[in-house]
């Protein structure tokens, strides 16, 4: 029997990430997703900024690296970081040590108990979930009440937002969709009770989205 495109797509986005791991915190393919971690740092630290040793979920952690940076701003934090791709998983492992614990793991099937983090975040990675509402009920799931997710993600005006979503399903990398404003919030809005979204420079957006309590 033939792997259906959910499938599919997660493969590629597997075997896109894996060859990406060796160069990804210096080269071109990083880039966009550098540039959005100070504003995904400032998010989760405010988010959390009265949580004595707070919970933390890194989704889609690549290499380890804004991880590091969550952890100049929040020292006393307790770190989980999970990837779909191994290599990265290596990278993530070799970069943290023992200050997080970093699991190969599918966003859509996260393999934690519910209420379990006090705040996640997924960084440049919503845009390659094939069920982004699935992906999104696991995040809401893991978060304890009160919790905060942060989103940092693609972002493109609405004539060149259906370009690419049109050009996404021939994409070899496992891209899916980039979202709208309206359709982030839509998402986000089935599962959390407060979403705020705005963009970052003319390609990226932050979304912040709260469990209720």
């Amino acid at each position: 029997m033939g792997k259906t495109n959910e499938e599919l797509l997660k493969e590629r986005s597997r075997q896109t990430f894996d060859v990406q791991a060796a160069t990804y915190d210096k080269g071109i393919e990083g880039e966009h997703a550098r540039k959005l971690y100070p504003y995904v740092v400032y998010e989760v630290a405010a988010a959390i900024v009265d949580v004595a040793a707070p919970r933390l979920l890194d989704l889609g952690c690549g290499t380890g690296a804004l991880a590091e940076q969550v952890f100049d701003e929040v020292p006393d934090a307790r770190l989980t970081c999970v990837d779909l791709s191994p290599r990265m998983v290596a990278a993530a492992q070799n970069r943290l040590g023992n200050r997080a614990e970093v699991v190969l793991s599918d966003v859509e099937r996260l393999p934690f108990r519910d209420s379990s983090f006090d705040a996640a975040w997924c960084n440049d990675s919503f845009h390659h979930y094939p069920d982004p509402e699935r992906a999104t009920f696991q995040m809401w799931r893991v978060l304890a009440p009160g919790g905060t997710l942060v989103i940092g993600d693609a972002w493109q005006p609405a004539p060149a937002r259906a370009i690419m979503n049109a050009w996404m399903p021939h994409s070899h990398e496992g891209d899916v969709r980039i979202y709208s404003e309206a359709e982030l919030r839509a998402i986000l809005g089935m599962w959390f009770t407060e979403v705020s979204w705005h963009r970052v420079g003319t390609t990226a957006c932050i979304a912040v989205a709260r469990k209720g309590r």
